[in-house]
Formats: C-alpha cells, structure tokens, sequence
C-alpha cells in the first residue's frame, strides 16, 4: 500500500525497459510533478536519462535520432494530438510511449497513423496519474474542484482517473463506501464504480478474504482541521510557508542563501526530513541542534588534511559532507524562518485560542479572548479572520453567539473584505450537506490545554497539538466495524467485508498534513492495517479558504446572515458513526 514506491516502480521500469543508452525523457506540465515528486533529477540522471522535455513547448528541438525517447504522459486528447505531430515528424531514434491511465482504442489508432516512419517501439498503460508526496499520501493538486456545491466536470474527471489510478497501481478491486449527506462524494463513487465495472478485465485482482476498500469523505464533515495552525515539522512548512510538489520557496524569506531560492523537502532523498517530519516545533529546535553539532564534527575532521590517506578519504567523503552541508543550510533556514513567523506574528497565543474553539465549551471565555486578539496589531488578518470562523462554525447556534460583534471587529481592524465575506461563505460550507452538531468539531472534550515547555533552543515555548481531526474517529469506527451503513452506503449494495486491512481514502475538496499524520499514527499503531490517503489537494489554511470560496460563491443566499440557532430534527452528519 505503498503510493510513492508504485509511482517510483513505474518510473524505473519505463527508464529500464527502452534498454542501455542515451535518452530522454517527454512529459506533459502534469507528469513533470508527477515524476519530480517521486524522483530526484539526480537520480534520473544516473539512468542515463541526458534530457527533460516538455511536449507542448518540444516542437522545434534538435533532432538527435541518437537519443531513446521515453514518452510519459497524461491520456489527454490535446497530449494525443501533441504526440501525433511528434511521431509525424521523429525528432529521436525510437519511441517508447506510456500513458499514465487508461487510453482510448480511439487514440492509439490516431498515434499508429501517425507513426509512418515506425519510430514507436511500445504503448503501453502505467497508472502513476497521482502526486505520490509521501509513502501513504496523494494528492491530486486539484484547486477550486467544487463550484456552487457541484463538481466542475473536468475536475470530477480527473478525479475518477487519479483514484483509479491509486487503485491499478496497488492491484485493488474495491468494495466502494461514501459519505451520505455528500452528492460529491456519492457522484465520484458511482462514476469510479461505473468505470471499474466497464473496465473490469483491468480489475481482475483477487480480493481474499479481507475485501479492498475504498472510502470517499467530503471536507465539509470537517471544515475545523484546515483552518487551524499546525506545530509538527512537514505540517507547519505547509502552513506557514506551502510545499508545492515537495518544494518550499525561500524566495523573500530573511538572511536565506541566495542559491537557495527553492529547496526540496522529501522523506526518500533528505534522511533528516524523514526523521523528523512529525516532529513537533518545539522537539525540531532539539533535533537541529544535534544536526549541526554533528556537521561541525565532520567539518572539522575535514580540516585535517596533512597526508595522502586523509586527501584519500576527504574526496571519498566529500559528496556526503557536501549533501548533509546542504541539509544544514536548508533546515536551519526553514526553522529559523518558522520561528520568526511564529514570534512576529504572535502565532502560539493565536494558537492556544484556536484551540480552546476546537475542542472545549468556553463560549464567555473564547469570545473575550478572540475580541482581545482582534484588536492586537500583531496577529495577521488572516489569522483574525481565521479566529471568526472557527468562532462561527462552533457556535452559530449559541443563544449568546456575537458573530455580528467579531465581524464588525474585522471591518475596524482593515481586514481586507474577501476575508470578511468569508465569514458567511465558511457557515455556508459548513451547513450545506445536513447540519451537524457540535460532534463535527472533535472527539475530545479537553477540559484544559497544556502548554509544552522545551528546553535547549530559545525561542521555542510551547505546543499545541490536543485537537484530533473527525478522520480519526472515522478510521477507528471503520476498523472496528462500526461505521454506519446508513451514513456510509456503499455503492452497487456489495456486502461489507469481515475484516479490514487495506484502505484507500479520498476526501473531495482536499486533505490536511495533520490527518495524514493522524494516519501515520493510526497505521503505527495498528501494524495490520494499511491506509493510502488522498484528496483533491493538500490543504494549508489559505488553499481551504480559497476552495471554500469557490465551492459556495453560486449557492443561493439563505434568509439570515448569520441564522439563529434552529437546529433540525434527526441527527448531524458525524454523530451518525456507531
């Protein structure tokens, strides 16, 4: 169940099986990130792999016949019709072409017209259509998928292809579950069903005793987890700085080096990152600490170059010396930069009210907190606005709630007016499947938040890391079989296996790096079972925001602003779980 050893599998036996020689390497925009998320350029390059084109920008290239052409792209009419004009006039000796998903008859007989100099050696399907960004994550860097609560068509495509896709990569024929109060999540079901069962001589895998399943959540059962500030490594960069593609931008960022625009923050070719990913904020300042002791011992080991032997064994060791100096630069830079944030925009402080919102029932106390926050100059806008959602969400139904106070706030403050209009948008997002109740928030009721104190790098005070995202209980109910079938139907009435061992999630309108921690955590825990978790995107607090925007900008307008408390009969969408 490993996604980034399918994508990486794929990649190395396409390169291996156009044989030894030169070559090099066709690819679309998409398969560019699909690849570069998966592979290092250095390590393409050790298989012989001289060359990096992009097929809509390859027209007029040199024509090298002496170099293989690896093609790899998406199955799209317009890469088809690219790959046409390629092969009608071959600038390269000979072809070996690979789709990422499923083509059509109708296309491969556009390429076999095309190909009149007999250039194209094999065709063939390897389903890596997928950003594979850790071991147990995918992402489908989907922005703006949902418009007006409905499925953009194009981006409902894609989907079905990329989950698919996951599923041929690791061999699994699903048994194929939903949330109920989501016509997103039940439309991506029926069409993914739809497809498995047209295609099915590709799904002939044996399902055993434990039955695959697949499990597609909308992002509405918790609009909470993207919206809060994150305190574990991989997490906070996301927020605080985004990783696209598993690259940070250090563009701007103070006293950053100036070859360091860009860095790459992968657990397969930084061993650092791969260690200390969940790590928490306040352990990182430890660990890097312990980094750089350890690089001045190797530097100054390095020093000491007085005969043959040692000159022997610096230009052994130096491209590791070299390689763990990179990684140094690159994690003292990025923590350094966290830091800063944290601090100069009072972050732990707005954290620790995120947090009381989140996972207690101190409806005086949070609101006299967020109205002192409001009014400080050092929290951000988006940070304030933030505050004011997670307010709204959590208690729009409060006999006492002054969502009306804490906007007027917003305005007095200068928070630019998107975010303002956010605030009716969110409460839109989070009560357009059926309402829930408070149960949506968390499964904890923490009764006291505990501040962490570290001890051993300056500037890092504390920790908050109580609040637990609605996956979490899901997983666990689904494990011990007690996942509604009301609330969690499964598409084509299958019956539910006995036992549960291999999952794929998919959550439509994105997935958060704490719940894919929160899998990491569960999968440790429980050796037998085995999780791929995905999304339309990877959220940081901004991206969510924006996707929200989208998904409610056509809905039509309620009666109240901010509705009065009029909860309906029946029970919310998360309380439905046992």
């Amino acid at each position: 169940m490993n996604v980034l050893l399918a994508v990486r599998m794929y990649v190395s036996k396409m390169i291996q099986d156009s044989g030894p020689g030169m070559k090099v390497l066709l690819m679309d925009k998409e398969t560019i990130g699909i690849v570069s998320v998966a592979y290092a350029q250095s390590e393409i390059l050790q298989k012989e792999v001289y060359l990096f084109e992009q097929i809509d920008k390859s027209g007029n290239g040199p024509i090298m016949k002496h170099l293989k052409c690896v093609v790899f792209l998406r199955p799209s009419q317009e890469n088809v019709q690219f790959l046409a004009s390629e092969l009608k006039s071959p600038r390269y000796g000979v072809y070996y072409i690979y789709f990422s998903g499923i083509i059509s008859k109708a296309s491969i007989k556009v390429l076999a017209e095309s190909d009149e100099q007999e250039v194209v050696r094999e065709i063939q399907e390897f389903y890596a259509d997928f950003f594979a960004v850790g071991p147990h994550l995918f992402s489908l860097n989907l922005e703006k998928p949902i418009h007006g609560m409905e499925w953009n068509p194009n981006c409902l495509q894609r989907s079905v292809q990329g989950v698919l896709s996951v599923l041929l990569s690791l061999k699994k024929n699903p048994i194929i579950r939903y949330q109920n109060f989501s016509s997103l999540a039940r439309r991506l079901a029926e069409n993914i069903r739809d497809t498995i069962l047209k295609e099915s001589s590709l799904f002939h895998f044996h399902r055993g005793e434990s039955i695959p399943l697949l499990l597609i959540l909308d992002r509405r059962c918790d609009p909470i987890t993207p919206l809060l500030n994150q305190w574990t490594y991989q997490a906070m960069v996301h927020e605080l700085l985004s990783i696209k593609n598993n690259r940070v931008s250090l563009v701007g960022v103070p006293g950053a080096p100036k070859d360091m625009s860009e860095v790459l923050l992968s657990a397969e070719q930084d061993e650092f990152y791969a260690n200390n990913m969940y790590l928490n904020f306040g352990d990182i300042g430890q660990t890097i600490k312990s980094l750089m002791d350890e690089f001045q011992m190797k530097a100054k080991s390095h020093q000491k170059v007085e005969s043959i032997a040692d000159m022997k064994a610096f230009v052994e060791n130096y491209p590791q010396f070299k390689k763990m100096s990179g990684a140094v630069t690159k994690h003292v830079t990025l923590v350094g930069e966290l830091s800063r944030l944290v601090t100069q925009h009072n972050l732990l402080e707005v954290s620790e009210a995120e947090q009381e919102l989140a996972c207690q029932e101190e409806h005086t106390q949070s609101l006299t907190k967020i109205r002192r926050l409001l009014v400080t100059d050092q929290i951000r806008d988006l940070d304030a606005a933030r505050l004011v959602f997670l307010y709204a969400i959590r208690y729009h139904k409060h006999q006492s709630k002054d969502i009306v106070g804490l906007v007027d706030l917003l305005r007095r403050r200068g928070t630019p007016v998107r975010l303002i209009d956010c605030v009716e948008g969110i409460l839109r997002y989070a009560s357009s499947g059926e309402t829930a109740g408070s149960s949506i928030l968390t499964t904890n009721d923490v009764t006291k938040i505990t501040e962490k104190i570290f001890k051993g790098l300056k500037g890092v005070e504390n920790v908050f890391t109580q609040h637990s995202p609605v996956l979490k209980e899901i997983i666990d109910n689904m494990v011990k079989g007690r996942l509604s079938e009301e609330a969690f139907p499964t598409v084509g009435g299958e019956s539910l296996p006995a036992r549960i061992q291999d999952v794929v999630i998919f959550i439509v309108g994105g997935v958060t790096h704490e719940e894919s921690f929160a899998v990491h955590q569960f999968c440790r825990a429980n050796t037998g079972i085995r999780i791929a978790l995905g999304g339309t995107l990877i959220h940081n607090s901004q991206s969510f925001i924006s996707d929200m925007e989208a998904a409610v900008k056509y809905l039509p307008a309620g009666n109240a602003k901010y509705p009065h408390n009029s909860a309906p009969s029946g029970s919310g969408r998360h309380s439905k779980l046992t």
